[in-house]
């Protein structure tokens, strides 16, 4: 299985997943052999209900390349990721985050105006970069106070972009010891440097000022661990870092997939231009909009089953236990995966089809719980996640009650495998004015 997993990762992960038809498995990689868990009830006893049982080990194979760049904190597990988890979930509270919209709004709409010069002239432009531009104007307002701006934000998100495929031999083969030269290091090396320049000083400049803030950095340096230390700038920083990539990649990722799935679903677009148009009409979108699209909802959610952020969810069994009769033995590695269960026949009717309709109230009542589950789930389920509808919402609204657009290459790129899916190729449009097409 192996050389199948070298070649096309994202292809013999499925591939297998479907040969299980649900069924708890275990993989055959030489000398490592973790258990493939894909079937919604046996997602939901590993990550939710025997949540206890099966912990992100900060020294897990599959977690240690990704730990160079976050360190311990809200990525790791046991008692620092639960002080982490404690200090920044208030942020992402539904009330907390709501009282976000407006500002999100306005940084988003002023971030959108920047595409005007380029659709007046028909200027081909990448998607993924102005979205990247569009999140990180939104997000450095309303999370980091704007302490990063937007260019040295553009830049930590270029060289997450390269750590996410730098890790990749990492994770595919993940018996190989850190000592070990591999493809991607050197490269993840000088991108973790140029995350670290960026942020660093940043976060030693906001100690001073922490208490007049309440931003992400700020509420970092003024939480204080159980025995009323403050955190240290390293604990700082590894959170900062983390925030930053939970809050931006996954808003610029999915959305890049959103336009070639339009361009070749054009029903599904014009459901999608009549929706927003009907319910934001000509003005600025706004807060009370939002929970009035629910089409719009629908598209994010079938974006998320094909493109997850969190593709792979592994676990350790820190006691024995047994998964439908199946044993599983203490320090067993247990691996989820969002990408595929949620593009497996056996849950899924069509599974490698962009449809929407998927998610209306009937059909999701109608399936289980963890044939979804992009965002993990159980007590290490992304604390962004509502804050991601809303601002993908608003996003949205904004561009198509503006532009419509044209694919410069018709068609659905090729699935790149990184530490969250990307196209194999750019996603190149050139935007026209929404008036004009009417």
């Amino acid at each position: 299985m192996v050389p199948s997993l070298l070649r096309d990762p994202a292809r013999a992960l499925i591939a297998v997943g479907n040969r299980t038809g649900g069924e708890l498995v275990r993989l055959n990689l030489g000398s490592f052999r973790p258990y493939l868990v894909t079937h919604p009830r046996h997602v939901q006893h590993v990550l939710r209900e025997r949540a206890d049982n099966y912990e992100r080990a900060g020294d897990g194979l599959f977690w240690r390349p990704v730990k160079r760049l976050f360190g311990e904190g809200i990525l790791g597990e046991g008692q620092i990721w639960s002080a982490s988890r404690k200090m920044l979930q208030p942020m992402f509270t539904a009330k907390r985050v709501e009282a976000l919209v407006d500002g999100m709004a306005e940084a988003i709409r002023q971030a959108v105006d920047e595409l005007d010069e380029p659709s007046r002239h028909g200027r081909t432009v990448d998607i993924g970069v102005e979205q990247t531009r569009i999140v990180c104007r939104a997000i450095m307002k309303v999370l980091f106070g704007d302490k990063i701006s937007v260019p040295d934000a553009m830049r930590v998100v270029d060289a997450q972009d390269v750590i996410a495929t730098a890790v990749i031999p990492r994770i595919v083969v993940p018996f190989a010891p850190l000592s070990l030269p591999m493809p991607g290091d050197r490269p993840f090396r000088r991108a973790k440097k140029t995350v670290d320049d960026v942020l660093l000083p940043i976060v030693r400049a906001s100690k001073a000022t922490a208490d007049e803030g309440d931003d992400v950095i700020s509420t970092l340096w003024q939480a204080r661990t159980e025995d009323g230390r403050q955190l240290s700038e390293q604990q700082v920083r590894n959170d900062t870092v983390a925030m930053f990539a939970a809050t931006t990649e996954t808003t610029i990722n999915v959305l890049t997939w959103l336009w070639p799935h339009l361009d070749e679903r054009p029903d599904v677009a014009e459901r999608l231009y009549d929706e927003i148009a009907q319910v934001v009409g000509d003005g600025p979108v706004r807060r009370e909009h939002l929970n009035r699209l629910p089409y719009t909802r629908m598209v994010l959610d079938e974006l998320l089953r094909l493109y997850p952020i969190g593709w792979i969810i592994p676990r350790r069994a820190v006691a024995d236990d047994v998964i439908d009769g199946v044993p599983i033995e203490a320090g067993a590695t247990m691996v989820a995966s969002p990408l595929i269960t949620q593009r497996m026949a056996a849950f899924w009717d069509r599974p490698d089809e962009f449809d929407p309709d998927r998610f209306t109230p009937e059909r999701i009542r109608g399936r289980h719980r963890y044939a979804h589950f992009p965002f993990g789930g159980g007590p290490h389920q992304c604390l962004g996640m509502y804050l991601f509808y809303l601002e993908a919402q608003l996003i949205l609204a904004t561009m198509l009650t503006r532009y419509r657009f044209r694919l410069r290459r018709s068609g659905v790129p090729g699935l790149r495998l990184a530490a969250a899916l990307r196209p194999r190729t750019r996603v190149e449009l050139t935007l026209t004015s929404a008036a004009g097409a009417a």
